[in-house]
């Protein structure tokens, strides 16, 4: 009679555990040290309105993050709204992701190595390191695809109503966290296909009409945001350039964050295509992590509106894991099953398997050591150069009560300068808001609507922070001369210019 095992050393021979042990201290390493970027301000400053607030938001803008947003608010309720709270649900996240990469890896494979390769190896590409630490809606939306493959893959070998369901609500989440996702059905179609073809069982049959519906099925709650997101992404999404065929050809440069390890994972996925064992399991993953990057390349250069962005498709990443956790597999089980065939003692064959199979998953590991540092310094999450944390440092270290804030708003309030200041800016540091008609929660907008009567909007402000973009030394010259003049007339030349490295923070000081 064998011995019971302890519930803690059953737990830790899960496949999926130390995949996601890894990826939990990858995402969580310096979590709080990059400052937060325009993108996550957005993040908060929509979480942290009152419910009610939220909801009329986005009818206007930003529904197709809708759910992601109301995750985070009842999150900030209970957590609050620190850094390190407000990416922890993304650390979370792209930990589950990594354990479902492996589990996905053992059903298709059967193997425990190509497993926890799987889950390890996607802790490598610095974009999901990156993703892991930002609050945004991509490390769910990635976990959410990750799932829905998991949960595919048990359907089709029992195709119930019971496996359907946790699929069905896996893709309602992810489609409601980022409408982009729901891409991935190009890639589970040519997975079926594949799988059909294979199996080629009278059974597998009801899988034509099942599938459709579940999909179907998965769909109904992303309608309305289907909706409201195709009213809003002209003024969304119109920034995204056309994609070419060129960067399609270089899109898993883009897609991991970093050319050297998209070519270090290369390897591993030609081996999972060209070993014997379980080739088909491996074209099914390359189809499932292929067909939505190009559906949305093709969609993007064929529509009005390109949804070509790597950030927009990180969700495709645990397939080419689980893909070259499948080469990992195939490497360990060939050996294995060589050196059996010509009479090696098993031990010393599982030893040379493991030292071969360790070596070539030691290739990505290494090649992303240099790219990992890069992604958390204090900026490194900027999509352009956004020192809110230093402005914000400078007016409290010089603010009086009764100081008013200018900032950049019109066609410059992408740059989220207001919420992004307001962000670091202490609990008794508010300066009054000048040149703003409505606040972002009574315009129901991600930010203020500016005066269009300038003279009318100073708000008796004794002394005026003014915050303009670039690092200039005529902060009046780079702002509507409208507001120049009301400013000149009222307060002078500014008394303080401090250029902070994409930002530039002045002082108006009438009494200087």
């Amino acid at each position: 009679m064998r011995p019971a095992v302890h519930p803690v050393g059953r737990l830790l021979g899960q496949v999926w555990v130390w995949p996601a042990v890894v990826m939990l201290a990858v995402g969580g390493y310096r979590l709080g040290t990059p400052d937060l970027w325009r993108d996550e301000i957005a993040t908060w400053t929509v979480a942290t309105r009152s419910l009610g607030d939220l909801l009329r938001l986005l009818q206007h803008v930003d529904a197709s993050n809708g759910a992601y947003y109301l995750l985070m608010h009842c999150w900030t309720t209970v957590f609050g709204d620190s850094t390190v709270s407000l990416r922890a649900p993304s650390v979370l996240a792209m930990a589950g992701a990594a354990a479902l990469a492996a589990l996905t890896a053992e059903r298709l494979f059967g193997s425990r190595v190509a497993a926890v390769a799987a889950g390890l190896l996607l802790a490598v590409p610095p974009e999901i390191s990156r993703y892991a630490q930002e609050a945004r809606s991509y490390a769910l939306v990635t976990c959410a695809i990750a799932a829905a493959s998991y949960f595919l893959l048990r359907a089709l070998e029992r195709p119930t109503w019971r496996r359907w369901a946790p699929y069905c609500v896996a893709m309602a989440l992810a489609g409601t966290g980022h409408l982009i996702s729901f891409s991935t059905v190009a890639g589970q179609v040519g997975l079926l296909a594949l799988h059909l073809w294979r199996t080629r069982a009278e059974a597998d049959r009801r899988l034509l009409w099942q599938y459709p519906l579940a999909v179907a099925v998965a769909a109904l709650p992303v309608l309305p945001v289907v909706q409201l997101g195709s009213q809003q992404s002209d003024r969304q999404l119109g920034w995204i350039a056309v994609p070419s065929t060129r960067g399609l050809a270089s899109f898993g440069e883009q897609l991991f964050g970093s050319d050297v390890v998209f070519y270090a994972f290369v390897p591993l996925v030609l081996l999972a295509l060209a070993l014997p064992g379980r080739r088909i399991q491996a074209w099914q993953v390359l189809l499932l992590a292929e067909l939505p990057v190009v559906s949305v390349w093709l969609v993007s250069r064929l529509s009005d509106t390109s949804y070509f962005l790597d950030r927009y498709l990180l969700f495709t990443v645990p397939a080419w894991a689980v893909l070259a956790g499948g080469g990992a597999g195939a490497v360990y089980g060939t050996v294995t099953a060589l050196a059996r065939r010509r009479g090696r003692a098993p031990r010393g064959t599982v030893a040379v398997a493991g030292l071969l199979t360790a070596g070539l998953l030691a290739v990505p590991a290494v090649a992303t050591l240099p790219e990992q540092p890069a992604l958390r310094y204090v900026g490194s999450h900027n999509g352009s150069e956004e020192p809110f944390k230093a402005a914000a440092r400078e007016i409290s270290a010089g603010y009086r009560s009764g100081d008013g804030m200018a900032a950049p708003l019109g066609d410059q309030s992408w740059a989220m300068a207001w919420p992004g200041v307001s962000y670091y800016l202490p609990s008794d540091v508010r300066p009054r808001p000048v040149f703003v008609a409505q606040s972002a929660d009574d315009a129901e907008e991600l930010w203020p609507t500016p005066c269009p009567r300038p003279e009318d909007c100073l708000g008796g402000a004794s002394r005026i922070w003014l915050l303009v973009l670039g690092d200039t030394e005529d902060p009046l010259g780079s702002i509507p001369a409208d507001q120049a003049q009301v400013l000149r007339s009222q307060y002078g030349e500014p008394d303080r210019v401090t250029p902070l490295g994409g930002l530039t923070l002045a002082l108006l000081d009438p009494n200087a």
